[in-house]
């Protein structure tokens, strides 16, 4: 247990330090960056739901996605279906520039998995669904200051104010 916990917070700390090698040669920041990540995921999402699947303020997500309209990666534009709804969309340029600085972990990951049968994939993948579902709930409970500390006790942050 204890290895593959290790294991895991090497492949999460590359991950981060990938984003960040990324967000840097696309001259944004990394959070815009994951930002952009859950906009291609997702497709045009909400400025709301962004702001919640990132865990960041809506004022913050104001600021990504002007950053973002600036550096051309995405565009707000009008729901079709409810006019007061504004929708994030990333851009061509997405395609272009983005992309194929995805390719070489991607790659990576694809030549990996192919060493796998169906039931180990399926595994894996099983393993990987949950565990981001616990990292998401970790990560909601550090940001409203109830993650428990060693001993037991939880310990409730101090809020502070949003840099968005």
């Amino acid at each position: 247990m204890t290895a593959l916990n290790l294991a895991l917070r090497s492949v999460s700390g590359q991950g981060v330090l990938y984003s960040q090698a990324m967000a840097e040669r696309l001259g944004i920041n990394s959070t815009d960056l994951e930002c952009l990540d859950i906009i291609l995921m997702q497709g045009p999402v909400a400025a709301g739901d962004l702001a919640r699947a990132s865990g960041l303020t809506t004022g913050a997500i104001t600021g990504v996605v002007d950053r973002l309209s600036r550096a051309g990666f995405a565009k707000r534009e009008h729901d079709r279906d409810d006019r007061r709804k504004v929708l994030v969309r990333a851009l061509p340029a997405v395609e272009r520039q983005v992309m194929p600085l995805f390719k070489p972990m991607e790659e990576g990951a694809r030549a990996l998995l192919s060493s796998y049968d169906d039931k180990e994939l399926a595994l894996l993948l099983d393993f990987l669904v949950r565990a981001h579902q616990g990292a998401a709930a970790a990560t909601a409970a550090l940001r409203a200051g109830t993650a428990t500390l060693k001993g037991g006790r939880a310990k409730r942050a101090k809020t502070a104010p949003s840099p968005g």
